[in-house]
């Protein structure tokens, strides 16, 4: 089975999207999702889903890691035809998964009690993210 979910972001964050492939599962098979992101300025995570603080602290975490282009830090950055944020977006991306692999049991991810599945939005203007998403049944 194969599917691509289309999660549209507000600019940097996290997106949670585990209820929409939840719901696509649905069905009693066990086996492998994978999914990965169609971007190279985007990732994904599984990460808690109860306190937002953790969603918040990430962000802020990453923007200390990787400062914007036009942070005297970054002033060795030489893609910024795309804008300030746009390189230290891809290189966010490469510091963190793009793609995921959750196995299945009965047509449920096995994903712990706090876990949820998210984009990680790092651009700074709104988008349309595509994530594809395969699951192998055994």
């Amino acid at each position: 089975m194969i599917a691509e979910f289309q999660i549209t972001s507000r600019g940097q964050g996290l997106y949670e999207f585990t209820g929409d492939v939840a719901r696509w599962l649905n069905g009693p098979s066990d086996g492998l999702l994978t999914l990965m992101v169609r971007h190279t300025s985007a990732s994904l995570l599984i990460q808690e889903n109860a306190d937002p603080d953790v969603q918040r602290d990430l962000l802020a975490f990453f923007n200390r890691a990787v400062p914007r282009g036009d942070d005297p830090s970054m002033s060795y950055l030489t893609h910024t035809l795309e804008g300030h944020d746009d390189m230290p977006a891809h290189i966010k991306a490469a510091m963190l998964p793009i793609s995921l692999s959750i196995p299945v049991q009965a047509g449920v991810m096995m994903l712990g009690t706090w876990q949820g599945i998210y984009l990680f939005e790092h651009r700074d203007a709104p988008h349309v993210r595509r994530v594809a998403a395969h699951f192998a049944a055994s």
